[in-house]
């Protein structure tokens, strides 16, 4: 049977520290919510490897980013006490459950309703009050409690809506891993003076989002 309490503590320790990940409530965060509560009870032994593990088997499969990304991603968006966060793909709610300890609010859009379903649930069971469920297209964000001050992409995208631009507020930050499928990087973008502009942070291969894969294309 798995030790999930010391499964938790050696993700945070070999994956997370030894990563640059040296924010110490994005550290507390990750080591106090139970990651195994969002994977499917089969699942469950493997929820602390270093690698996106899958929670849904539909078409297409959906999968909880690796734990070093997500670590490294939450530090890049600097979320402060009172931020309030758009979780783009919030699947299980796991990402939610961590980012509820570092906001103020945090909206989980999810497409899957099962997968709504399911982090509703399991965030209610484990007492998070300052995080809500909802349902819609993932790449039109959720404009109705927009502006966001963060906007948290939870997989690949081979780049980044208008509509999701557009709900961030001024000096508001978005992160995500940009690529192809093959490589990616992650990045940190930033509404500034009507403008939507980003950088580069650090090298990223994860699962793409669905809906933010690039475009089919004519070959002749």
């Amino acid at each position: 049977m798995t030790d999930f309490p010391a499964a938790r503590l050696n993700m945070v320790e070999s994956q997370v520290r030894v990563n640059a990940v040296t924010d110490g409530r994005v550290i507390d965060a990750l080591g106090a919510v139970p990651r195994e509560r969002f994977v499917p009870l089969s699942r469950q032994g493997i929820a602390y490897v270093d690698e996106d593990v899958r929670i849904s088997d539909g078409n297409p499969p959906r999968f909880l980013m690796e734990p070093r990304v997500f670590a490294k991603l939450a530090q890049l968006a600097a979320i402060g006490p009172d931020d309030l966060v758009l979780d783009v793909g919030c699947g299980t709610g796991y990402s939610t459950a961590v980012l509820s300890r570092l906001a103020g609010t945090v909206v989980a859009l999810e497409s899957d309703e099962d997968l709504a379903a399911r982090a509703g649930a399991t965030l209610s069971d484990l007492g998070v009050d300052n995080a809500v469920v909802v349902t819609g297209p993932l790449t039109e964000g959720y404009a109705k409690q927009a502006p966001y001050d963060v906007i948290f992409i939870n997989g690949m995208v081979s780049s980044v809506p208008e509509a999701l631009q557009n709900q961030l507020r001024e000096d508001g930050r978005l992160v995500t891993v940009l690529g192809d499928g093959v490589s990616g990087r992650a990045r940190l973008y930033m509404r500034s003076g009507g403008g939507f502009s980003g950088r580069d942070a650090f090298d990223a291969n994860i699962r793409f989002l669905p809906g933010f894969e690039p475009a089919e294309s004519f070959v002749f």
